[in-house]
C-alpha cells in the first residue's frame, strides 16, 4: 500500500526525533517528575483484573458505571489523573473503549488512532502514562472488521496521509497471508497479528517502555474486541 520511501522517511523522522530527545531530554524524562512521583498504585495483573472484570460487567448488560459522578470529577481536577490503564485503541466509532470496560472518569489513558498503530506520537503518549502517570498495563486493542487492516490485506489503494498511517500494518498483513488463509479468516487473523506488531513497535521504538517491561513496571498485552457481539478475545 506504501511506497518503500514511506517507511524510509518515517524511520528517518523517527530517528531524528529520537536524536533530537537525546538532546534535550534525560534518558527517562518523566520519571522524576515531582507532582506525579511514586510507584503505581497496583500491580499489572490487578490492572489486567479490572479491565476483565469491567468488561464481564458490560456484555452480561449489567454495568456498575464508576467514576461518572460530579465528585468524581472534582476529585480528578483536585488531585489530577490517575489510571491505571494505557490503551492504544482504532478509533473506529464501534469500540467505546471506556463503555465496553465499564471504567469511567480518570480510569483509563486511552490513545486512539486508525488500525490501531504504534508509530512516533502513539508511543511518546504511551512513554507518557507510563513514565509520568506510572500506568502499570498497556492494552494495545484491536478489533474485528478493522477498515484500515481490510485495506492493507486487499491492497486497496488510499490518498492523502493514510499510506504512512498504515504502512506498518503491511508485516501483519504479510504474515497472515503467509499462512495460507484466505477470505474473512485472512482478514481476521491478519487483525490479530497487527496487535503484536503495534506491541513489537512499542519496544522496538521505545527504550524507555522496554527497560520499564524489564523491571516489571509496565506489563503490554493484546486483545481483539469483537463488535458483533461485544466479546473480547485475550492474545498471548
Amino acid at each position: 500500500m506504501c511506497e518503500q520511501h514511506c517507511w524510509t522517511r518515517r524511520k528517518m523522522l523517527t530517528g531524528m526525533a529520537a536524536a533530537a530527545g537525546v538532546l534535550m531530554l534525560p534518558k527517562f524524562p518523566f520519571a522524576a517528575d515531582a507532582k506525579h512521583a511514586g510507584a503505581p498504585t497496583m500491580s499489572p495483573e490487578q490492572a489486567l483484573q479490572l479491565l476483565k472484570e469491567g468488561h464481564a460487567r458490560f456484555l452480561s448488560g449489567k454495568p456498575e458505571r464508576p467514576n461518572l459522578t460530579p465528585q468524581r470529577i472534582a476529585e480528578t481536577f483536585s488531585n489530577g489523573q490517575h489510571p491505571f490503564v494505557a490503551v492504544i485503541s482504532c478509533s473506529d466509532s464501534r469500540v467505546p473503549v471506556e463503555h465496553i470496560f465499564d471504567r469511567g472518569i480518570g480510569d483509563m489513558f486511552v490513545i486512539r488512532v486508525a488500525g490501531n498503530v504504534a508509530h512516533t506520537d502513539e508511543i511518546a503518549t504511551a512513554e507518557y502514562g507510563v513514565g509520568h502517570l506510572h500506568i502499570p498495563l498497556i492494552l494495545v486493542l484491536g478489533h474485528t472488521k478493522c477498515g484500515a487492516v481490510t485495506a492493507v490485506v486487499k491492497g486497496e489503494v488510499v490518498g492523502g496521509n493514510i499510506p504512512t498511517l498504515v504502512e506498518s500494518i503491511g508485516p501483519a498483513a504479510d504474515r497472515a497471508k503467509a499462512k495460507g488463509l484466505k477470505g474473512d479468516e485472512l482478514i481476521a487473523d491478519a487483525i490479530r497479528e497487527n496487535v503484536g506488531e503495534s506491541i513489537q513497535d512499542l519496544l522496538a521504538h521505545s527504550q524507555e517502555l522496554s527497560h520499564m517491561r524489564q523491571e516489571g513496571k509496565v506489563k503490554i498485552v493484546g486483545a481483539v474486541y469483537h463488535i458483533e457481539n461485544g466479546t473480547m478475545e485475550w492474545l498471548s
